[in-house]
């Protein structure tokens, strides 16, 4: 299957970031290289982008797409939570930007063998990197009833969460859940027909959930994003797109944090954090235009946040 995804808020990311066309660039979420051949067009000969993602189809896609690029660049397969061993491996300590796509990329939805969408039937997988030993098979058929409903319940901010934790364990009594049409017909049954008319798709939060369980994608988002902070020259900057509310949450909070001087609590009377300021924000969030909403809908829910090294 050919590797298509389309790239949110492309030149806003590109006009945010970019300060300097000499520079070293990051983009950490390779994906099918869209940010990353709209940052190559306007790098210099001597300008270096590194793309890093941990799917396989995704680097062998962007390695194609930016074959003829001008600039320098070269590919990395790994997450991106390893930044400090990344850059070390590469003899890097200071770079001019990064770049984060946090979206699943369309390639990884509408391909039904890796198990992301309710739409398309597969197995359940949901793995961005095939070496991940964890699959949503796993979780689905072996997590205990609590732990599905905790993750369902704060992944998916799913309100039905521990009816459907509750369908799930009943269901694989009598047999694995398999494939995510298995999983789409238990969920509708969890969820009263009443609460299935309105709004999205009745699987689209516990599929959101199981998802980020299986790539931990939470929990590497702060210390990654302090890492990046780390490796940045001054004036340099860092430019993340979020896609639901509990990313969003995580970024606005780690650059808030990175923003003030003092993080001590506010009742004490003399500061003994010792805390400075590292990044300073680039103005208000940035979301796409209605008329990119209208082209491609998935883009409907995406934020872009930068801030810049001081």
């Amino acid at each position: 299957m050919e590797f298509h995804h389309t790239t949110v808020l492309l030149n806003e990311m590109i006009d945010s970031v970019l300060t300097d066309p000499h520079g070293i660039y990051v983009d950490c979420t390779l994906g099918g290289g869209g940010h990353s051949f709209a940052l190559s067009q306007k790098l210099a000969d001597d300008g270096l982008l590194i793309g890093i993602d941990q799917d396989q189809e995704a680097i062998d896609a962007a390695g194609e797409r930016l074959k003829d690029t001008k600039c320098r660049h070269l590919f990395v397969r790994d997450n991106f939570s390893h930044m400090d061993s990344i850059l070390a491996s590469l003899h890097l300590d200071k770079v001019d930007g990064f770049i984060f796509d946090l979206g699943v990329s369309s390639h990884q939805l509408d391909d039904g063998e890796r198990g992301f969408s309710y739409m398309n039937n597969g197995k359940l997988d949901m793995r961005m990197d095939q070496r991940n030993p964890l699959t949503a098979y796993t979780i689905v058929n072996t997590y205990e009833e609590d732990d599905l409903a905790r993750i369902i319940k704060e992944y998916g901010e799913e309100r039905w969460a521990r009816r459907i934790a509750k369908f799930i364990v009943e269901f694989r009594k009598k047999k694995p859940i398999e494939t995510t049409e298995d999983l789409v017909n238990v969920i509708k049954a969890a969820i009263p027909a009443h609460a299935r008319r309105n709004g999205p798709h009745p699987a689209k939060r516990t599929f959101q959930a199981i998802r980020i369980e299986v790539n931990n994608e939470l929990g590497i988002l702060k210390d990654t994003m302090e890492a990046c902070v780390n490796h940045l020259n001054v004036g340099g900057r860092l430019g993340v797109i979020t896609f639901q509310s509990l990313e969003d949450r995580i970024i606005k909070r780690t650059f808030r944090e990175m923003e003030r001087d003092c993080i001590c609590p506010p009742d004490l009377p003399v500061c003994v954090c010792h805390h400075h300021r590292t990044v300073k924000s680039c103005g208000k969030p940035i979301k796409p235009s209605e008329k990119e909403i209208e082209e491609n809908p998935r883009a409907r829910s995406a934020v872009l946040r930068v801030v810049e090294r001081v």
